[in-house]
């Protein structure tokens, strides 16, 4: 007896592009719950209010005495070329953040294991003090789409003249500003110059906070006093705030194991990921079906890129950064992604051109050599698409019919000019019930085709189709 031929299922031109992907695995993508940490925006929006809100000044009941405080402090003071002196303030921030923060600091030592190598060796390369890595906690508990009231982005929290400064691009597809690596190098350029201006890295954190101006101002107004706590009655509150914070945060690191906190471990770090050059523009959208990794990877991996699209120009490169294992797909299979952003090329709507001839016989004043039609708006039409049926221009059909945008309504009747006489291709394409019976080579594509006006988009929505896939012998809907 013979075995009943098995029918597959006719596979999409991306999965059957995927099958022949080389795959080279190195290194696991980000975990979920990881990666909701990295991107979450509760802990920089609390630092902000603190920093904004907190009372330095006024008494915090905590257990912690302020002499063994001050041994401590005086032991950072001895290798670090920060000026770390006791000071009742200083006591009052380092309490208050230990009674009310210390869940948040067990999180931030995570996050500080992705981005503090990364800091560090940039530091380095700067001759810059690794004790400013901290600074990154307090200005946006280290995340890269940080945003302050003000306008400050990133993880270094630049405003938009200062990055500018520093050759950080903001523009319409990107914002430097998010770019982990761009803005710690701009960071460590800003900060080495504010260091040859004021000499004590105390003034650089204020000033980085309050701008050098306001700095010199606060000196000058308390006689010319180079302490940071001596000027910090004339700095504006935030920043007065802002010092004593950092140094809070710096105590709080070197102690933790004396407080009794249990830094939360990172998953991968930020030198587990990778970058190439793009060689075409590319979405996060496309990016996520052909490598099998979320958009929400993507974008926490490129948070550069504002509208989740990488551009491309000739004379500025484009990166996107990648878990390793996923950059090895993505290197190893190249040529066959570009192929598949070329193949989507296709799809796209491309515009209508009429010769100069052809439309000027097609406006208002010629429109009676033209035999006049009326088509009946369907649902899911667009002016483009009528206009394409009958060979006319869009700004021609809206003067015809004095519509002012783009809008237009189902079971309305539009003028048309036109001596191409349009007749709907499913009286010869399709079956009688309204339907069209698919045949062995048919695509959505070649079958929308078929029938000027739809798309096959607009197939797949009236036969609930959530895939390319079709088969010989399948019915499918085309009057909508």
């Amino acid at each position: 007896m013979d075995q009943p031929t098995l029918l597959l299922p006719k596979i999409s031109y991306l999965d059957s592009l995927k099958n022949t992907f080389v795959n080279h695995s190195t290194s696991n993508c980000i975990d979920e719950r990881w990666m909701a940490e990295l991107a979450n925006v509760e802990l920089s929006e609390d630092m902000f209010s603190d920093i904004s809100s907190l009372n330095i000044d006024s008494e915090v009941s905590y257990d912690l005495s302020s002499e063994l405080l001050k041994k401590r402090l005086k032991k950072l003071d001895a290798k670090s070329p920060f000026n770390i002196e006791y000071n009742p303030a200083l006591e009052n921030t380092i309490k208050s953040f230990l009674k009310n923060r210390t869940k948040a600091f067990e999180r931030l030592m995570a996050l500080s294991e992705y981005y503090f190598p990364m800091f560090e060796e940039h530091l380095a390369k700067y001759n810059i003090p690794m004790e400013l890595k901290y600074l990154a906690i307090v200005e946006s508990a280290l995340n890269p789409k940080a945003k302050s009231r003000v306008g400050a982005s990133g993880l270094w929290q630049f405003m938009y003249p200062t990055g500018k400064q520093y050759n950080l691009e903001v523009n319409s597809y990107v914002d430097e500003r998010h770019d982990p690596l761009k803005a710690t190098e701009a960071a460590c350029q800003y900060l080495s110059n504010l260091y040859e201006i004021f000499g004590d890295w105390s003034m650089v954190l204020a000033s980085y906070n309050a701008g050098p101006g306001n700095v010199s101002k606060a000196i000058r107004r308390s006689g010319g006093s180079q302490n940071y706590w001596n000027i910090r009655k004339n700095l504006p509150r935030e920043t007065a705030n802002y010092v004593p914070a950092f140094l809070a945060t710096m105590y709080i690191y070197e102690y933790k194991k004396e407080h009794g906190i249990l830094p939360k471990k990172a998953t991968m770090t930020y030198f587990e990921t990778d970058t190439i050059m793009v060689k075409k523009q590319m979405s996060f959208k496309h990016i996520s079906e052909l490598l099998d990794i979320s958009e929400e990877q993507i974008e926490f991996l490129n948070p550069i890129y504002k509208l989740k699209v990488i551009p491309f120009e000739e004379d500025k490169p484009h990166f996107l950064r990648l878990p390793k294992n996923k950059m090895g797909l993505f290197v190893s299979n190249e040529e066959k992604v570009y192929a598949y952003l070329d193949h989507l090329e296709t799809f796209k709507e491309k515009p209508i051109f009429v010769a100069k001839a052809e439309s000027e016989s097609y406006n208002d004043h010629s429109s009676s050599q033209k035999k006049l039609q009326y088509h009946t708006i369907k649902s899911g039409e667009s002016l483009g698409k009528i206009a394409q049926k009958y060979n006319i221009s869009v700004s021609n059909l809206k003067s015809w019919n004095n519509i002012k945008g783009n809008n237009i309504i189902a079971g309305k009747k539009l003028k048309i000019y036109s001596d191409k006489k349009v007749v709907a291709k499913t009286e010869s394409k399709s079956n009688n019930d309204g339907t069209y019976t698919v045949k062995s080579g048919d695509s959505l594509y070649s079958i929308a085709k078929q029938f000027p006006g739809i798309s096959a988009e607009d197939i797949k929505k009236w036969n609930d189709i959530s895939s390319d896939n079709i088969q010989p012998g399948m019915k499918l809907k085309i009057n909508g």
